[in-house]
């Protein structure tokens, strides 16, 4: 290390592990990136992708300044001249045609920074629109939803104990190339291995045979699209059988009966040929399932992302209540983190309700305050009352990331009056905007997990200032956020402290806390001095300096039981067989019987990304980080493929072309093409993903399928066709 070399602590903001990192930072330049051996949290583990954190910081194709569109073309400009933009346009738009001509889309970076959590929802509280959309609807709405009809808060989401568990089954997930989602756990492959040291337990249920799937001791190769009725079969047996044993929990259940009652007919013999797996095999996970002393089951974004997605997450956590372990050490807890509310005394609560309102054009209904992201272009491109005419992208790239991005392309390019985005690159969604905001590199940023400490499988809280002083030309995402929400709020001018100044009072307000509070929080900003407020108020009786005096994190100990307290339905229970699930199941048991007739395509992640633009980062591209479609051996001879030939993928959304991998990794009738990738579009600023492109896999779909309880797009199982281009 150099004489002017120093380190910094920082948390990852790469994907959902938070693992601690140590900076070497010369002069204001990150140079590596290593492991916080000391962290309390992770103890020192990094991905690949947290090594990269230097690269990513210093990529040159991020932007530095805003840009403003000019008579068709994107300039550098001040940012003065950029909020002047903004505040012209929104505010007059909204005053015309009303508040529902802005729509919102919320991409998912906006949970990994600590102004993404803290100033959308003012934003959004500002606008009043219902032309909301996220990422979630292309991720993990499933989850939200059948957390909210179970316990009546969409928010409360239990996590397998990973730490403590001696059986865990996972089902549409790969952890060890994921590193978790919707369960934040640095070294998840380092918990997956301790658990088989212990003698433990690991089974997988995946069409792919996967990293994860390889470490287990079962591995069932599912047909795609099958989840929910393989979790089904497993609660009849349960039920049948005479296995299921609440525990604790059965003096807070409502519907035991009419659940087994209406699972009755999802015997392991009637999914078998569905699924493709033998009557035996699924008797027998459900019989170690129950006989084992603390289990949990566990599914991510290929049990979501499919027909049955909502039905399927809410089976996981019916299966981790009839064998006792829901809410028990060892099974699945729900996490207290340090800036949640302090738990009230057991009550009913308000409960959760779907489709408070529907979308203009096609009627889908809301879930948890938004509309389908497949609905985005059909709501810019029809005329009427409504039609959003102006819309606000943070940290998201929907061309990419959402079915048909040819259609949504052209609507942004059509159909808008005027378009911001917040984004540090000129990507495939920003090049439409009329105003580019650019935050600055992480390493000159603060860093919180609000919604990561709520998903973790060990209570803790870790807090960490800007490693590098921020640039003179940039601005602070939260001064960025804050002005955006000035701006079209017709308070444009104001101090960004007003907008902070508002949240404080607001949250004082809320929880009867006194007035005078706000004048004993610290910290140097805004921000700051509102995480301050969050954590006095909070479960643990913590302080900003208190945290800040502990840089590599306070541990708050293992998860505990919080049932009842954790409940807001509106009995107060646990509502094990709530309507909305009652009425979806028939659509269920009608695909009993569904074979698809030929192949049918899934995802994949890589280790080395997590969204499309981290393919810009040369360290984390090449290896095994490539657009390829994965084909089975004896699928690629019926076609007629060979190693390396480009094979044309057509579907009901279109067509792509990406080269063969042939691999027995997955099943037969299966092939599989990661996500993220298609950097071929023109008007980007992206270098090093577009020399290298890829192919966009949503491409393939035309956005009619989705999961009608969460309006989430069926991404995985999707029937295509496969023929070589020669």
């Amino acid at each position: 290390m150099s004489h002017d070399s120093r380190t910094a602590l920082r948390v990852c903001p790469l994907c959902e592990a938070t693992c601690g990192l140590t900076l070497t930072i010369e002069g204001t330049t990150v140079t590596g990136a290593r492991g916080d051996r000391d962290d309390v949290f992770s103890q020192g583990f990094i991905c690949p992708k947290g090594a990269s954190f230097g690269g990513l910081d210093a990529d040159p194709d991020r932007l530095r300044t805003p840009l403003v569109r000019e008579e068709g073309v994107l300039r550098e400009a001040t940012w003065s001249e950029a909020f002047d933009a903004i505040a012209a346009k929104i505010p007059a738009l909204v005053e015309e045609h009303g508040k529902d001509a802005v729509g919102v889309f919320l991409g998912n970076p906006n949970v990994h920074t600590m102004a993404g959590a803290l100033y959308p929802p003012m934003l959004l509280s500002t606008l009043g629109t219902r032309n909301v959309f996220t990422a979630s609807t292309l991720d993990q709405m499933p989850k939200h939803v059948s957390s909210g009809l179970l316990f009546g808060d969409a928010q409360a989401i239990p996590v397998p104990d990973l730490d403590r568990t001696g059986h865990l089954l996972l089902i549409g997930a790969n952890p060890l190339e994921s590193n978790g989602s919707l369960c934040t756990a640095p070294d998840f492959p380092g918990k997956l291995k301790a658990l088989r040291r212990r003698g433990g337990t690991l089974t997988v249920i995946d069409p792919r045979r996967t990293r994860t799937a390889r470490l287990a001791d079962r591995h069932a190769a599912i047909r795609p699209g099958t989840d929910a009725l393989l979790l089904a079969a497993l609660t009849q047996v349960l039920l049948d059988e005479k296995l299921a044993d609440p525990g604790a929990l059965a003096d807070h259940l409502d519907g035991y009966d009419e659940l087994a009652e209406a699972v009755a007919d999802f015997t392991p013999e009637a999914v078998s040929g569905a699924c493709d797996l033998d009557p035996g095999t699924i008797r027998t996970i459900a019989r170690e399932l129950a006989a084992a002393p603390a289990a949990a089951v566990y599914g991510r974004i290929g049990s979501c992302t499919v027909e049955h997605g909502t039905l399927a997450s809410w089976l996981v956590d019916v299966l981790n209540i009839l064998t006792g372990n829901l809410d028990r050490p060892g099974g699945a807890l729900f996490p207290l983190s340090a800036t949640a509310r302090a738990p009230r005394p057991a009550a009913p609560g308000r409960g959760f309700a779907l489709g408070r309102w529907r979308s203009r054009v096609s009627g889908h209904p809301e879930a948890k305050g938004e509309l389908p992201v497949a609905a985005l272009a059909e709501e810019i491109e029809t005329p009427g009352q409504g039609r959003i005419r102006a819309l606000i992208v943070i940290a998201g790239n929907p061309v990419l990331s959402a079915p048909d991005g040819d259609r949504l392309d052209r609507a942004l390019a059509d159909g808008l009056d005027f378009m911001v985005s917040v984004d540090p690159y000129l990507n495939e969604t920003a090049r439409h905007a009329d105003v580019v905001l650019p935050p600055p590199p992480p390493s000159q940023s603060a860093h919180f997990d609000f919604a990561f400490n709520a998903l973790a499988v060990r209570n803790q809280v870790r807090y960490g200032r800007p490693a590098v002083p921020l640039e003179a030309d940039r601005m602070d995402e939260s001064e960025i956020l804050a002005r955006l929400v000035l701006a079209v709020g017709g308070m444009h001018g104001a101090p960004p402290q007003t907008v902070d100044d508002l949240a404080v009072g607001t949250a004082l307000a809320r929880a009867g806390a006194p007035e005078a509070l706000a004048a004993e929080l610290t910290g140097t900003t805004g921000p700051e001095r509102r995480l301050d407020l969050m954590l006095r108020l909070g479960p643990y009786d913590l302080t900003l300096e208190q945290v800040l005096a502990h840089p590599h994190g306070i541990d708050l100990g293992p998860l505990k039981p919080r049932v009842p307290e954790v409940l807001r339905t509106r009995s107060g229970r646990i509502e094990l067989f709530p309507a909305p699930i009652a009425a979806d199941l028939p659509r269920l048991r009608a695909s009993l019987g569904a074979r698809p007739a030929g192949l049918v395509l899934v995802g994949r992640r890589h280790l080395r990304s997590n969204n499309s633009w981290m393919h810009n980062v040369p360290a984390l591209r090449g290896g095994s980080n490539v657009c390829t479609l994965q084909i089975h051996p004896d699928d690629a001879a019926r076609i007629g493929l060979a190693e390396g030939d480009t094979a044309r993928i057509t579907a009901a959304g279109g067509e792509v072309e990406a080269p063969t991998e042939i691999t027995d990794s997955v099943r037969t009738g299966v092939v599989s093409l990661p996500h993220g990738w298609g950097h071929s579009r023109p008007g980007t600023r992206m270098s090093v993903a577009g020399a290298e492109p890829g192919v966009n896999v949503n491409q393939l779909l035309d956005g009619t399928l989705l999961d009608p309880l969460s309006g989430t797009s069926v991404l995985n199982a999707v029937p295509v066709s496969v023929t070589p281009t020669r």
